[in-house]
């Protein structure tokens, strides 16, 4: 689990196995990464990436369960709300996976998404986030503590979020 503290930047590594689609996009933010290639936006798509996959991961271990449910919907989620394919997808877990080891807060993430999502993208997030919670049917208090600080830190109001949650709450 990440620590509180004082965000630092991370490393962010590519992987070689792709979609046409996921390949070009990481090929070209590898090049950025590295220097080769002066596209900012290129660079902040690569990292807004991460950023939302480490987000995402951070709430499915906040509760020290990480189940194969919660794996498999971040999955779906990572595939379906960027258009990756299964190869690009594992890529990306795996570099968020480090990502997340690496970094002692998540400070840095929210402030890639803060910088490049406007309001309603970041309510977007919030649904990803709800979704792999209720993954397993419940809401545990760390989940509950970790998507209230996720809230103030992506400004999005409580009003919002209770509109996320109740989106995607179990019935009963």
């Amino acid at each position: 689990m990440l620590r509180r503290g004082v965000g630092r930047r991370v490393r962010i590594e590519t992987g070689e196995k792709m979609s046409s689609r996921g390949r070009v996009l990481f090929e070209r933010l590898k090049r950025i990464l590295a220097g080769e290639e002066e596209t900012a936006s290129a660079g902040s798509d690569k990292r807004l990436l991460v950023a939302t996959a480490v987000i995402l991961l951070e709430v499915a271990l906040s509760d020290d369960e990480y189940t194969e449910s919660e794996r498999e919907l971040i999955v779906k989620i990572l595939r379906e709300k960027f258009g990756l394919d299964d190869e690009s997808v594992d890529e990306l877990i795996r570099i968020s996976e480090e990502q997340r080891r690496e970094s002692i807060d998540l400070w840095y993430f929210t402030e890639i998404i803060n910088s490049r999502y406007d309001s309603e993208e970041k309510f977007r997030v919030m649904e990803m986030v709800w979704q792999v919670i209720y993954a397993d049917g419940r809401l545990d208090k760390y989940e509950d503590h970790i998507v209230h600080k996720l809230a103030r830190i992506l400004h999005i109001s409580h009003a919002r979020m209770i509109e996320a949650k109740m989106k995607y709450m179990p019935d009963g």
